[in-house]
């Protein structure tokens, strides 16, 4: 009898051992799949900053800019993405968003550099806090606008974004302040292709993060069905608020980057006209791939440039002739976008059972 319990207390305790062998094994495979995932975002992080140098003494100082503003309208588009794409609202007031954390983020780079050594603070401190200080300025004026008007869908949602982006406007035109009309002038360049990627990795890791959590099939089920996400008890007002303000806060990292690039600021450049572009990005590249997103926006900013010798040529400016009808061409033959709700590693083999890349994949969405 005795030698039963013995051996009955030896299979208990390996089937501990094994349950707990197992379950290391288990982390620590889930720990490295995670570290590589993290490393390389690291790496571009670094990569970005990297080549920075390279590229100042390699591209043309017209082109180089080229690729600072192709940066910054990633940032939009993945950001209005989030919100459009993912979650299924439909916003057109992002251009609001992005003055709100242009104008913060180049008042405090203006204050601070003439004051930073009495403030005790370092320049090189300057500019990234400004440009946190902006972006979340930009977060809670969309978690302020967000908590009573998305409430509303469709097309009511649109038309009180597309009102916020113009209030917002206006306010600014008629603050003495930060400089009304005439605009805000005198602003630092701080703004490098360095910062400027490093933005972009952040953004879309952040983006990317959110949309593979639990978060994000919240957002997803909010944009496949609403009342069927509230009967599985996802809160879809909150859900679409936390989009809205993760969204509205890139949006004004964005408009800080854009700031300190072009080192003025007026109101008309944060008209209804640049909400459109960067659904215009959202659009064509997919509404709810980010790749799709990053395509777009280096798309359609290279391609007014890129049309520019064509004026050379026919002696009339017909880019933005051009430029509508490859728009046209392009959403006749991709009505969803480039991608639809694909990333771009979808499109690439992959091993047997690893499912897909893309989590909208998993829920149906469109291809």
């Amino acid at each position: 009898m005795e030698g039963v319990r013995s051996q009955t207390r030896m299979a208990a305790e390996s089937q501990v051992v094994a349950s707990v062998t197992d379950k290391a094994m288990e982390a620590s495979r889930e720990f490295r799949e995670s570290f590589l995932r993290t490393g390389g975002w690291l790496a571009a992080l670094v990569l970005a900053f990297a080549l920075s140098g390279v590229l100042e003494r390699v591209v043309s100082d017209y082109w180089f800019k080229i690729l600072i503003f192709c940066g910054i309208n990633v940032i939009l588009a993945v950001s209005l993405n989030l919100v459009n794409g993912f979650t299924g609202q439909f916003s057109i007031g992002h251009a609001g968003f992005m003055a709100v954390g242009g104008y913060v983020a180049s008042v405090l780079t203006m204050y601070f550099r003439d004051n930073a050594v009495s403030a005790g603070m370092p320049v090189e401190f300057v500019f990234p806090l400004g440009l946190v200080a902006g972006g979340t300025a930009a977060a809670a004026a969309g978690y302020l606008v967000g908590m009573p008007s998305l409430r509303l869908r469709g097309d009511y949602l649109a038309i009180v974004t597309l009102g916020f982006g113009e209030i917002i406007r206006v306010v600014i035109m008629n603050t003495d302040a930060v400089g009304g009309a005439s605009g805000l002038n005198n602003i630092p360049p701080y703004t490098s292709f360095g910062w400027v990627y490093s933005a972009v990795v952040l953004t879309l890791f952040c983006v990317w993060r959110v949309v593979n959590s639990v978060q994000g099939r919240s957002l997803m089920a909010v944009r496949e069905d609403e009342i069927a996400g509230e009967a599985m008890g996802v809160n879809t007002t909150q859900t679409k608020v936390r989009a809205f303000a993760m969204g509205a806060f890139f949006a004004g990292v964005a408009g800080g980057l854009y700031a300190h690039e072009i080192q003025i600021l007026t109101p008309q450049t944060f008209n209804f006209n640049k909400s459109f572009e960067i659904v215009i990005m959202v659009v064509l590249g997919g509404m709810g791939s980010i790749s799709g997103s990053v395509v777009a926006a280096i798309l359609l900013t290279i391609m007014p440039e890129a049309l520019r010798s064509l004026q050379g040529l026919v002696g009339v400016d017909l880019r933005m002739i051009v430029y509508s009808l490859v728009l046209i061409v392009l959403m006749l033959t991709r009505p969803n976008g480039l991608f639809g709700t694909r990333e771009i590693l979808d499109f690439f083999p992959r091993r047997r059972g690893t499912g897909s890349l893309s989590p909208a994949s998993s829920l149906g969405g469109k291809k």
